[in-house]
């Protein structure tokens, strides 16, 4: 009965849309119940869960959502949920930088110092296509902050906000290797970013997303959450597993760190419904061009050799997005992490396929789950 209700909701959400469940599913020859199966075990009616979302050939063919947003309401999570994006941010601030870059109100080999004098003489070799890239040899501020911090309770340790990291950073002598001669994640060189998009706009960064990306696109619940200063509606809350023996088992609340406040590297919240729109603005080039989209998904290329992760396997980035293929199918990617956050984007361009998940639960992976989903397109190929 309740896959049959699922059914009748999803067949709903694509008539909405002008769209036909049975003209979907002929185009894909994916049916939504293979898309449910592969999250069936996220029902729930008290426990946290997900978010699902899968565009194929510009069509909404899947959108729905399991658990509950929160362990106080009990409110079940749908395609509005709005969930913390945590690392899935990021191609948001770059898209930010590249805005800004179209408008010819800064380069991608501008200097940091180019924007702040007063940084130290280091930052005359780090540009922002090192930032954009992760190429910038910058300290990581969640190591600086800890450092301040000896033996303190995470819960204990006040939240620090962009401008604290470029503060932190300030405070260094050097990068932990040239800049572009090594690729190494950093979660500091985003925050910067947002920093460099409010020196050059002459906006908050948060306000700056709002203009430039959020209101053109519609997304109308999607912000960079500020305690204090906006609100989040339809909000999911970050939950952590006590108990990993039972399906529902028990949950803490872990929705906010001492580093949840910094934007630029992963404080927008955003649900299915808007990221629909956002998928929609890249396939169609609505906010940049073809052109001026392609240093994103040019790779980076280090002096020193080829990007690696930690445990020596070579990777693919641009600007805010992987770029390995998965299968031999061109893709484009990123995963967010955070205290009680996962999230996935995973878009296959040439195969005109994206598929989302957002979850409030750290006990799943959601890139694995969006692989099983690609894999049912993906094997019609």
């Amino acid at each position: 009965m309740q896959r049959k209700l699922m059914q009748r909701s999803i067949a709903t959400i694509l008539s909405l849309l002008g769209l036909t469940l049975g003209s979907a599913v002929a185009n894909s020859q994916v049916s939504p119940d293979q898309i449910y199966a592969v999250f069936a075990n996220l029902e729930s009616k008290k426990a946290p869960g997900a978010a699902v979302l899968v565009v194929n050939h510009g069509q909404v063919v899947f959108q729905s959502g399991y658990g509950v947003t929160d362990l106080r309401t009990l409110n079940k999570i749908d395609a509005h949920t709005n969930f913390r994006l945590a690392s899935f941010t990021k191609q948001f601030t770059a898209a930010c930088i590249m805005l800004l870059a179209r408008d010819g109100k800064l380069h991608y080999d501008d200097h940091l110092t180019d924007f702040f004098p007063e940084f130290p003489a280091y930052g005359k070799s780090i540009t922002v296509r090192n930032l954009l890239n992760h190429t910038s040899g910058l300290e990581d501020y969640d190591d600086l902050l800890m450092k301040q911090y000896p033996d303190t309770p995470p819960e204990k340790i006040p939240q620090i906000h962009d401008a604290g990291v470029l503060q932190l950073l300030e405070q260094q002598n050097a990068t932990k290797f040239p800049p572009g001669s090594q690729w190494e994640y950093s979660n500091s060189g985003y925050a910067v970013l947002a920093m460099i998009v409010e020196k050059v706009s002459g906006k908050p960064f948060g306000q700056f997303l709002q203009e430039r990306i959020f209101t053109p696109l519609k997304m109308k619940d999607t912000l960079a959450y500020e305690s204090g200063k906006n609100e989040v509606l339809h909000r999911a809350y970050g939950h952590t597993k006590k108990d990993d023996t039972k399906k529902d088992g028990e949950w803490s609340q872990t929705d906010q760190s001492p580093t949840s406040a910094v934007l630029g590297d992963g404080g927008i919240y955003s649900s299915i419904d808007d990221l629909a729109k956002w998928d929609r603005a890249l396939r169609e080039h609505t906010l940049l061009s073809k052109a001026e989209m392609q240093p994103a998904l040019t790779p980076v290329q280090p002096s020193a050799g080829p990007a690696k992760f930690p445990d020596g396997s070579t990777l693919s980035y641009g600007f805010g997005w992987f770029l390995d293929p998965y299968r031999g199918h061109k893709r484009m990617s990123h995963d967010g992490s955070t205290i009680g956050f996962l999230t996935t984007i995973q878009r296959f361009p040439e195969d005109e396929l994206t598929i989302i998940v957002l979850a409030n639960r750290t006990d799943i992976d959601p890139e694995h789950l969006a692989f099983k989903v690609a894999d049912l397109y993906l094997a019609k190929k």
